[in-house]
């Protein structure tokens, strides 16, 4: 390539980045205006009625939490974009209708209070954090935000009288921000806030929030008390993450935990120890920063990232240790291992019930289940599940009162099961329980469809996995046969390459309802790349592809492409790629460093100017995964930045970017900015932008049934030409 367009010391777009601007939101809908004639045309009506229908069905499975009696669940339908928080009992849940009580619905109190409200949580009161005039379980602490933005508000709820408790009358209310509240007792909580407060634990700390827009300082406060007056307990410096404090109410083995998170990967946690006096002190578990510790019971446990050293043991990356937590913190525990990770299997999730482990284990990003469980001074383990198949997710039903866990399975071509299981036979030699709970329908027609797991080489030699879901003779055809550009006469398939390679966050197979409506009924191919950045086989997958090393997660996607196209599954000409959020730093780095392997891409919600992205929102919570523009780090950032290799005169394929107004997370200034660039340079560059919506691009069913309708029309006719 020639040149870069956009020089790093300036940026003639820059203008763009001013988020409700009267001149950025006018280019904004004229775009909007110029996407929505060109996609939305005969077919995106009924492709939007479908998609909409799917996502308000109401034989979706309703997942639920249980506090005391009942089980708790957030649903939206078409009746409630915004949604419904409700009750009912495990008797009822199991029913074919369950009977639900409404607690609060966000429709109405949008309508009432002029905000579209968005759902981000509830933590109820437990009866052991109460006192004789308020009951446990009848107060709870909403988190709401705004159209969807992760800055939110915090507001207490009463369930007896189904009303929101004000400030006026004594209620806690967190104004908006970053941060949160959670319960230590009915009259006490612990606050996190990114508002200015009238005292500082520090004079070195004259500001409330990091570099990255966290809370700096986790507090006490008391009901009846300004939040100003709320009592510091654990900070953390301007170029740390955030502070934070819980409480653990578990009978019996009540604690106060701080954390001092330093970056993305690295945290101090610490036990908050009161005097007679009500004072903190604060005790380090000591351990290094990238251990990552919990509590269960009487029990500490630490997963490390790399290989390291905890209490004299020597203790390797991705594994997962316990030891008795009041020994660990006087100096004489034992540790013992419950998983140890090899070339091939990772850890992808724990979950503890009353007396039992669960750890979720992949294996090639083929996922199981073991139970790990304490006889005598012993820790036996056995696989359990074994006959549920699919990408698991386990949790416990009720982890202070039992050993029965919540299994969630799925898979590209098979709709969500639920199950409900008891673990407790396994503390008496016999063997698990489960029982079918809920089944949720077909969402698309799959008949003649297949799905198939597959492995390429990157270009360092490294054996990457992707799976291919699609017409059964087209992926199993590429798998089985010789290269099926070599057969004559066969028909190859617009496919959509879809890939995320960042944070240690695993792609796994999950049912493709949305998809498989819009892409799969029409005779389409997804692919899905498991890419290094990831974390499908572990923290080491990971690190493979930090900061300098970025380029590895591209290597790998463009491999899958490559093999795509080799095999005969697409040819170039039909193949497209699709990521948001890192994502979408990957799919921008598609359309500028490999823009000869698709003919089109999909970019949502991305990072692209890796030059000012710490600089922007959360972005230097981020730095860790990316490294620091402001430093040598530059260097190295740049052959990533996609803002900053694009080309006066290269040839692209046709793009779509997509974002949100309201997405506070990553700044929507990357996608217009670069927009605007492909734009400057000719490129066939389409721009729709959400006005409301957050990171997750919609704020509700309706808004998510036309974007991705908007997509995948995009797509087809690109595709398709």
């Amino acid at each position: 390539m020639s040149a870069r367009f956009i020089d790093p010391n300036h940026d003639p777009f820059l203008w763009l980045e001013d988020i409700d601007g009267e001149q950025p939101l006018s280019w904004v809908a004229e775009r909007n205006r110029h996407a929505e004639h060109q996609l939305q045309d005969e077919q995106f009506g009924p492709l939007q009625e479908s998609l909409r229908d799917i996502l308000d069905a109401s034989d979706r499975i309703p997942g639920v939490t249980k506090r005391g009696d009942w089980l708790y669940n957030f649903w939206t339908d078409a009746q409630h974009p915004q949604g419904l928080w409700r009750r009912t009992t495990l008797e009822s849940y199991r029913s074919q209708e369950p009977q639900w009580q409404t607690l609060l619905d966000l429709d109405a109190l949008s309508a009432e209070e002029g905000t579209t409200w968005v759902w981000h949580g509830a933590s109820l009161l437990r009866p052991e954090q109460t006192d004789d005039d308020v009951p446990g379980f009848s107060r709870a602490l909403l988190d709401l935000s705004p159209g969807g933005s992760d800055a939110d508000v915090t507001r207490e709820f009463d369930l007896l009288s189904g009303q929101f408790i004000s400030s006026e009358d004594g209620g806690f209310y967190r104004p908006q921000g970053k941060g949160s509240l959670s319960w230590i007792d009915v009259n006490t909580v612990y606050l996190s806030t990114d508002q200015p407060t009238t005292d500082q634990p520090t004079d070195d700390q004259p500001t409330a929030v990091t570099s990255a827009g966290y809370p700096r300082v986790a507090r006490r406060w008391r009901r009846g008390t300004a939040l100003a007056d709320a009592e510091p307990i654990i900070s953390v410096t301007e170029d740390d993450l955030v502070a934070a404090a819980a409480y653990d109410s578990t009978p019996g083995y009540e604690r106060h935990i701080g954390q001092r998170v330093l970056g993305f990967y690295d945290a101090e946690t610490y036990l908050i120890d009161y005097d007679q006096a009500d004072e903190p002190t604060l005790r380090r578990i000591e351990v290094p920063t990238d251990v990552a510790v919990g509590f269960h019971r009487d029990l500490i446990f630490f997963s490390p990232r790399t290989d390291t050293v905890v209490a004299g043991t020597r203790v390797v990356g991705g594994s997962l240790w316990v030891a008795q937590a009041e020994q660990f913190l006087t100096g004489a525990a034992e540790l013992t291992a419950l998983f140890t990770p090899t070339e091939s299997t990772s850890l992808q999730g724990i979950s503890a019930t009353k007396n039992i482990f669960t750890l979720t284990i992949m294996e090639d990003v083929v996922e199981h289940v073991e139970a790990h469980w304490r006889d005598g001074g012993r820790w036996r383990s056995r696989r359990v599940l074994a006959d549920i198949t699919g990408s698991l997710a386990v949790g416990a039903y009720d982890s202070r009162q039992s050993d029965d866990v919540w299994i969630t399975a799925n898979d590209f071509l098979v709709p969500t099961t639920r199950y409900l299981g008891s673990l407790a036979p396994l503390l008496h030699g016999e063997v698990e329980t489960v029982e079918v709970v809920k089944q949720a329908p077909e969402r698309f027609e799959a008949d003649g469809l297949a799905t198939v797991q597959r492995f390429t080489t990157s270009e360092d030699g490294t054996r990457v996995p992707y799976f291919l879901v699609g017409p059964a003779e087209a992926v199993q055809a590429a798998t089985e046969g010789p290269p099926r550009e070599s057969i004559a006469g066969e028909q190859t398939s617009p496919t959509i390459l879809y890939g995320y390679g960042g944070f240690e966050i695993s792609q796994t197979p999950s049912y493709l309802s949305l998809t498989g409506k819009a892409w799969l009924e029409a005779g389409g191919v997804f692919a899905l790349a498991n890419i290094r950045g990831g974390g499908e086989y572990g923290p080491s997958w990971h690190r493979a592809a930090l900061q300098q090393h970025r380029h590895k997660s591209f290597e790998d996607f463009a491999a899958v492409a490559r093999d795509l196209v080799s095999t005969g599954v697409t040819t170039v000409g039909q193949l497209a790629c699709r990521g948001g959020s890192n994502g979408g730093l990957l799919t921008g780095n598609m359309l500028t460093r490999y823009p000869e392997l698709f003919g089109a891409v999909v970019i949502q919600v991305p990072l692209l100017d890796m030059k000012r992205y710490a600089q922007l929102l959360a972005g230097a919570s981020w730095r860790a995964e990316y490294g620091d523009p402001e430093t040598a780090d530059w260097e190295f950032i740049q052959k990533f930045s996609p803002y900053h290799l694009l080309s006066a005169d290269a040839q692209y394929p046709p793009v779509l970017l997509t974002t949100s107004t309201k997405d506070d997370r990553v700044h929507p200034g990357h996608a217009r900015k670069m927009t605007a660039a492909l734009e400057a340079v000719g490129a066939d560059v389409t721009y729709w932008e959400n006005t409301q919506g957050g990171h997750g691009g919609a704020a509700n069913p309706d808004q998510q049934a036309t974007m991705n309708a908007l997509i995948y029309r995009y797509l087809w006719i690109r595709l398709r030409r």
